[in-house]
């Protein structure tokens, strides 16, 4: 008996060590043909072979520079309002002949060189719309949101560079708080009465209004800070001391608010990455015209880069043409330096980002739609005043966020509005049109503000 069951032991060991032979090979065979379905190439929605690195919605199909189709796909841009809007085109030669061929046009140079910006501001939101669709999401709305600002940074340093007698340095601090009224009120007004029209409410995610919020409260504080030192130690010490002081803590606090643009972007692209990724995926797929998006032809990487380059040499062409005829513009003219800053410039220097953001509403793809406002609103306030106020530091340029109790007054109001809007996750025509009508009143008082 001893002897068979030594037998029958053995075999089922033997048993044993062939199952898991078995199973390895098993294991080794799938591993193959997963490693093998894993080098076959990728096709996207449309049929076109995905290229390594790109993601499958941005997939053109083709590679380099085809002129026609380049000339066709940028004209018909992301949706019908920046269609017309390139019907402004003929606009950009015709500012750069008006500057050159009538240098004492003043006011020609100026409303043509404007008008010329809309055109070009478009071209390169919709270039950085097709560049973003190449990369992964929250990278790409990153990407996005800080090439429609372009035209902001581009403005602020031509002003910078033209402050000859300090004319203009008020006006650098009016176009930084304008911009972040115009994102706020504005296109985040115009953006939830859109998309209000089309639906009873719209729902977006605590995770993109949450830190938007707080991130826009601590820009805000910032850069109030030395309004309010200025406000209490005025009567205490003179006013050439006093202008140092504030020149210091400006300074200081462009550093630190810089520090908290590095953070937030490291919040966004790495450490919480994955939520932000869901969130936006998650809305991706109640676009309303999310189809018809993936139909459409697209630019290759090489014609974003070229559309990019085009459309910020004509930016910064038309900026300094722009900058140059301010100071006369507004002597010669009823419009009031702050009119000038907190209206005009912030309008023309967002206009891409805000087109961006309302289409996206419109199409219920309201966590993008904040992403890019709260997004384009926290650079102003974190990274462009802090760029400002450093690169002037470099150039011997004393330019400091001493704001006036006015607009430090008008900043912590939008905020309050704006954060008491996001609160409750939803939004409807109604908070839409009360943002845009406060922003009206502003508008209003600006423009009857002596200079």
């Amino acid at each position: 008996m001893s002897g068979l069951q030594q037998r029958r032991s053995e075999s089922g060991v033997e048993h044993g060590v062939a199952q898991e032979i078995n199973m390895v090979d098993n294991v080794v065979n799938d591993s193959k043909d997963n490693s093998h379905h894993s080098h076959l190439p990728r096709y996207n929605h449309n049929g076109h072979l995905v290229q390594k690195g790109i993601h499958p919605d941005g997939e053109s199909g083709r590679k380099w520079v085809h002129p026609w189709m380049f000339l066709k796909i940028c004209f018909k841009s992301s949706s019908l309002i920046s269609k017309f809007v390139n019907v402004l085109w003929p606009f950009v030669p015709a500012a750069i002949a008006v500057h050159f061929a009538k240098p004492d046009a003043h006011l020609w140079i100026f409303a043509l060189n404007y008008i010329a910006m809309v055109p070009t501001a478009n071209l390169i939101g919709f270039a950085g719309q097709e560049l973003a669709r190449k990369l992964p999401k929250v990278i790409g709305v990153l990407l996005e949101t800080f090439l429609g600002s372009i035209v902001e940074i581009v403005l602020f340093m031509v002003l910078l560079a033209n402050n000859d007698h300090g004319n203009l340095i008020p006006v650098i601090r009016d176009a930084i708080l304008g911009s972040i009224l115009a994102n706020l009120l504005l296109c985040l007004g115009m953006c939830f009465f859109v998309g209000g029209m089309r639906r009873d409410k719209q729902e977006f995610d605590s995770v993109v209004s949450e830190v938007g919020s707080g991130l826009l409260l601590t820009g805000g504080f910032g850069l109030i800070i030395p309004c309010a030192f200025s406000l209490a130690v005025g009567d205490d010490i003179d006013s050439v001391a006093l202008d140092l002081l504030v020149l210091k803590i400006s300074r200081a606090t462009a550093v630190i608010l810089l520090i908290a643009f590095i953070i937030y972007v490291w919040f966004q692209m790495r450490t919480h990455h994955s939520i932000l990724h869901t969130v936006l995926e998650s809305d991706e797929e109640k676009d309303a015209d999310r189809e018809e998006d993936l139909a459409k032809h697209k630019l290759t990487f090489t014609e974003c880069i070229l559309a990019l380059l085009l459309a910020i040499a004509c930016v910064s062409m038309h900026a300094i043409f722009l900058v140059q005829e301010i100071e006369i513009i507004v002597e010669q003219t009823a419009i009031s330096d702050m009119f000038m800053g907190l209206i005009l410039v912030p309008l023309v220097e967002k206009f891409a980002e805000h087109l961006t953001a309302i289409d996206e509403a419109w199409d219920n793809s309201m966590n993008f739609a904040l992403a890019h406002v709260l997004g384009s609103s926290l650079q102003t306030a974190l990274l462009n005043s802090s760029l400002v106020v450093i690169v002037g530091w470099g150039l011997g340029i004393d330019m400091n966020l001493n704001f006036s109790t006015f607009q430090a007054i008008l900043l912590i109001l939008a905020i309050l509005v704006v954060n008491n809007f996001l609160r409750d996750g939803e939004s409807n025509y109604l908070e839409g049109a009360l943002c845009v009508l406060v922003y009206l009143i502003i508008a209003v008082t600006t423009f009857f503000f002596p200079n």
